[in-house]
């Protein structure tokens, strides 16, 4: 049984310090210490030794049992240092390699649209304000004069909210209101943002999408200075020989109010399909700020006057690019987006 213990340990160790792979380890790990190993199976004889000579053999067997684990162990380690020195060699950087071209992403067309408009009112001299996109109904209408029987306010057109007397804006004129009630006159800004309307989605409305209204109030602001602000914008975005029209209309919170419209960009207002054979395109709606708006957020309006107005952001956006859908700003097509 000596000679047994002897060879078997001597094969072992030969086998292990010539092992090359961490499988072929584990596979020497098991043939001499498994359940079933060659030594696991000289322990298992102790008892068929003769008793005077058992207490010898199995320290003898022990010593070997735990030099093979140790002869494992130290082998494991050495392999798994190796293998993971090749893998940093492997993935290691050289440097005298030319570096990858980046390439860098760029704004949403949307994005684009609103920074270029927002800069032309800033060479007006208009500073941007911002609101909440959840208002309170105060904000959203009383305060700009809609009475409680206004179709705007009927929730098939606007989001309401659970909480009483909260709604997703339905246009960024609350951010008026919220400028007039913290500061007294004289005001100039514009207010870019989101808004909110139960509109079914089809090319040319979604229920979000972006505004950027403005307002105007001082001593001695008249009709005039709207039709030159917007007049101005309009050739500074869309090019110098664009034509402005501007028609009578209503709304609650400007008296009187206007509709403007912009020479069609497609025909160059000659008249076609996407003008609808006018050349005009109508963009949206101004006014001089009525009476009970500045009594609602405390500017006397015998004193003070102002004028506000507001275009959607998708609706500029397509004029100028000539897109006939609003659903490709919101698509996620890259295709679409990197031709802007």
């Amino acid at each position: 049984m000596i000679d047994k213990l002897n060879k078997i340990g001597e094969e072992a160790k030969q086998q292990i310090s010539e092992c090359s792979t961490l499988e072929k380890l584990e596979e020497l790990r098991v043939l001499y210490l498994g359940r079933k190993g060659q030594v696991t199976e000289l322990l298992k004889s102790v008892s068929s030794v003769e008793p005077a000579q058992r207490p010898a053999f199995g320290a003898s067997v022990n010593r070997l049992k735990v030099e093979l684990s140790d002869l494992l162990d130290r082998k494991k380690q050495n392999l798994e240092s190796a293998s993971q020195g090749a893998a940093r060699q492997k993935e290691s950087l050289d440097v005298s390699l030319p570096g990858r071209k980046l390439l860098p992403g760029h704004r949403h067309p949307l994005h684009q649209i609103m920074a270029e408009m927002t800069g032309i009112f800033h060479g007006l001299g208009f500073t941007v304000a911002e609101g909440p996109d959840v208002e309170t109904e105060f904000n959203n209408f009383d305060a700009l004069n809609t009475p409680p029987d206004h179709p705007a306010r009927n929730s098939q057109d606007t989001f309401y909210l659970k909480q009483a007397g909260l709604l997703l804006r339905t246009h960024t004129s609350p951010v008026q209101i919220r400028t007039m009630l913290s500061q007294k006159p004289p005001v100039r800004i514009i207010a870019p943002g989101r808004c909110y309307r139960r509109d079914a989605i089809d090319a040319s409305h979604m229920p979000v999408f972006h505004q950027i209204e403005g307002l105007y109030v001082d001593k001695q602001v008249s009709l005039a200075d709207l039709k030159a602000t917007i007049t101005h914008f309009a050739r500074a975005l869309l090019g110098s020989k664009m034509k402005i029209r501007f028609r009578p209309h209503f709304f609650p919170f400007t008296e009187p109010s206007v509709e403007y419209d912009f020479s069609c960009v497609f025909c160059q207002g000659k008249g076609c399909r996407v003008c609808k054979q006018s050349g005009w395109l109508e963009i949206s709606g101004a006014g001089m700020v009525d009476p009970n708006v500045f009594n609602n957020v405390g500017y006397d309006p015998e004193i003070y006057s102002g004028f506000a107005w507001g275009l959607g952001v998708e609706r500029v956006a397509m004029l100028k690019y000539g897109i006939n859908d609003i659903r490709h700003f919101y698509s996620g097509d890259i295709r679409f987006l990197e031709q802007f």
